[in-house]
């Protein structure tokens, strides 16, 4: 494969140099890492508000808790399974997109997508219908969530980038509480007639409007255009963001460091490279964290209501507990944003999956209210805490020009686990209790302690092109 040296067209110097030399905070940069995450607050929106809607669903008789078999289309687990098949095809398939025709764009055009689905599932009442538009809601979900991870991460210096990508999922996690409350709010409820679950659900389809406006301004990845050779632009991309943190903090920016600057990089991308000598390790934990964390996060999220009413708790209350617990989703990503850049981040990985899974044991073992909702409200966290730091964790390990698409093959494999765990929890209530879902969790999370604990690389304070080169 060949290699060059990349250079701005007036500097003897490369981009990331440049980005990596950027202060710890900036005001300006925070904002353009805000509006990237205004994206990834309706697609959390999306992942989690199932959960919080599955009793409207089965209450309106379109969908039932209990299942026949995969083609069983009138099973709520069917309507989890179509979302995560979408999100499996593009991630698994379609993430050389990104890393083929840039951050930006895809970043805009995806969301049109989800909107435009999102409001069908809305106002839709056949099951296999709503469940094909889940469907195609989950493909433009699944190729936004692996984009926006290599925007971020390629817009931020190496000393903060675990701040920055933590920081923005305060605010993205909060979707989680913010579908729970509309979800408290409405689905017991018909306003005007209409049942509650509709108004949660056609909330979520007004991002494509919002996400439109907010996208202007926006600039390319500098280092995806420098990737593709384009670095006329992608020094104009820099220098503006270097005017703009001068003006902030006025003074001069000071001079990269160019004694830890990589001299050269590759001028193709083959998606054989994940699987070379250097990174087939990271793309086998990545795989096998990814795999195992959505048994976790959405094993219990989505099926929070349900478990509340195998512990003999009404629907109404069932809801409004449900709130309570994952009022924490944003502390568990405001820890993240805290302690990202003080402990490594693999480390944090493990010490979430062991919260988890003691926090699941007493949940499933509880007898009294209280403690049952302090347990889910610790599993809440820890799950939201997981979530903040391996986005910024994974998006490390691999480089500029196979980045979205390596993060796509890996990713790909939560959303197999995310097709068949509603199946999974399902069966496994029906014929064991909770006991035995958090049994599966916990060795989900066992797999993730040894995983990477054992086997995954330092990452903190690394140039993304020396971590990954």
């Amino acid at each position: 494969m060949k290699i060059h040296k990349i250079q701005s067209p007036d500097q003897d110097y490369t981009v990331f140099a440049r980005i990596d030399r950027l202060p710890a905070s900036s005001r300006y940069l925070m904002g353009l890492i805000a509006r990237i995450a205004a994206g990834g607050w309706f697609e959390f929106f999306e992942l989690f508000m199932p959960g919080f809607i599955s009793l409207g669903l089965v209450r309106a008789g379109i969908f039932t808790l209990t299942n026949k078999g995969l083609l069983d289309t009138h099973s709520f687990a069917s309507f989890l399974a179509s979302f995560f098949l979408g999100m499996f095809l593009s991630t698994c398939l379609f993430g050389f997109i990104s890393d083929s025709f840039g951050r930006r764009s895809i970043f805009i055009w995806s969301m049109v997508v989800y909107s435009a689905a999102q409001f069908m599932v809305g106002v839709l009442s056949n099951s296999a219908l709503i469940d094909l538009a889940r469907l195609i809601a989950g493909f433009a979900v699944g190729m936004q969530l692996i984009n926006n991870d290599s925007y971020i991460s390629e817009l931020t210096p190496r000393a903060s980038r675990g701040r920055y990508m933590t920081t923005s999922f305060i605010f993205v996690l909060s979707a989680i509480p913010g579908a729970a409350l509309l979800a408290a709010l409405l689905v017991p409820h018909d306003p005007f007639g209409i049942a509650g679950w509709r108004y949660v659900v056609l909330f979520g389809s007004a991002s494509g409007l919002i996400i439109w406006f907010l996208q202007r301004g926006l600039p390319e990845s500098p280092r995806w255009l420098e990737a593709h050779g384009r670095l006329a632009e992608a020094d104009a991309v820099v220098t503006e963001i270097e005017n703009h943190i001068m003006r902030e903090h006025g003074k001069p920016l000071p001079p990269p460091d160019r004694n830890n600057v990589p001299e050269v990089v590759q001028d193709s991308a083959r998606w054989q490279e994940m699987f070379g000598a250097f990174y087939f390790q990271r793309t086998l934990i990545i795989s096998i964290f990814q795999f195992a964390q959505t048994i976790a996060v959405f094993g219990f999220t989505a099926f929070v209501p349900v478990l509340l009413m195998k512990h003999g708790i009404s629907v109404v209350h069932s809801l409004n507990y449900t709130l309570m617990i994952v009022l924490l989703a944003p502390v568990g990503a405001t820890c993240g944003a805290y302690f990202s850049e003080r402990i490594e981040r693999k480390w944090q990985l493990v010490f979430t999956a062991c919260l988890i899974s003691g926090a699941g044991a007493v949940f499933a073992l509880g007898t009294s209210v209280p403690v049952i909702v302090c347990a889910g409200a610790l599993i809440a966290l820890g799950n939201n805490w997981m979530i903040s730091v391996f986005h910024p964790y994974a998006a490390e390990l691999f480089p500029t020009r196979i980045r979205a698409r390596a993060l796509g093959f890996t990713f790909s494999w939560s959303r197999v686990s995310s097709i068949f765990v509603g199946y999974w929890v399902g069966d496994l209530l029906a014929a064991y209790g909770a006991k035995a879902v958090f049994i599966m969790i916990g060795a989900a999370m066992l797999s993730i302690i040894i995983g990477i604990g054992v086997f995954g690389p330092k990452t903190n304070g690394q140039a993304l092109e020396t971590l990954s080169p």
